[in-house]
């Protein structure tokens, strides 16, 4: 791939609201695609914000009505807000375009990421993100001093946390020892050029995903890089290091086109 060029568009105090990046992820792309612009990454922080892809079902939003912006991503529902750095690459990608590829080059910096901060992550298969994984079943605390057979998420495949007490919330997953998303992803190619693209949790409130089923996935939670380790991870302090591991990952890939 080309060089990539960063553009930081705003960070904590100067956070960007969700629908002017989504504007100038646009204009980006369109200059792309003209190659009238490389390469580009736009890093920054938004302001609290819920946003839903377009697999996103009715009964994964928020129960209270809190406003959703639906976008035209990959994936489902997420939030994203102070605390945690969003990346949105926009690249020109070879026809047929791979966008499994694409993903797992956004997994693999954001990996390479983690172990920089002493943080051993992994994919899950199937699940796209990165992801912390938590103990085996047997090995997990009872929740409420009950056994795990009694955990109604073993018998309701439509078990919701969010009508089931703070216990079962996302948000606790660590405590729980359950497999817990770290980074997640979502992504749009429209004209062989990649919109949208990944958020990583640095130190942010995780309690805003108890509100939803965060990517649609009830049976795990979400974490931080601060959660984890145990110490303070601002945004700031994450972004030159994702910035090159996304630069070794990107430049030195040589995307092909999907098989066809």
């Amino acid at each position: 791939m080309s060089e990539l060029r960063f553009v930081h568009l705003g960070f904590g105090a100067d956070a960007v609201e969700y629908q002017e990046a989504w504007q100038e992820q646009r204009r980006v792309h369109a200059a792309r695609f003209a190659d009238e612009a490389p390469d580009t990454c736009l890093l920054l922080e938004h302001p609290p914000v819920y946003t839903a892809g377009r697999r996103t079902a009715d009964d994964e939003r928020p129960l209270d009505g809190t406003p959703v912006v639906d976008v035209d991503r990959g994936g489902k529902i997420t939030w994203h807000g102070p605390g945690q750095l969003v990346g949105y690459p926009i690249l020109k990608l070879p026809r047929p375009v791979d966008v499994v590829a694409h993903v797992r080059r956004l997994e693999e910096a954001l990996l390479l990421t983690c172990a920089e901060f002493g943080l051993e992550a992994t994919r899950v298969e199937g699940r796209s993100g990165v992801w912390v994984l938590g103990d085996p079943l047997e090995e997990r605390r009872a929740l409420g001093g009950l056994n795990l057979d009694f955990d109604p998420r073993v018998a309701d495949e439509e078990f919701d946390p969010r009508l089931n007490g703070p216990e079962y919330a996302p948000s606790n997953a660590g405590q729980r020892r359950e497999d817990r998303k770290l980074a997640q992803i979502g992504v749009r190619v429209a004209k062989g050029v990649t919109m949208h693209g990944f958020s990583l949790n640095c130190n942010p409130d995780t309690t805003w995903f108890d509100r939803i089923v965060p990517c649609g996935i009830r049976d795990a939670g979400v974490t931080s890089l601060s959660e984890e380790l145990g110490r303070d991870i601002s945004v700031t302090e994450v972004v030159p290091v994702i910035e090159k591991h996304l630069r070794t990952v990107m430049e030195s890939a040589v995307p092909l086109p999907r098989a066809v």
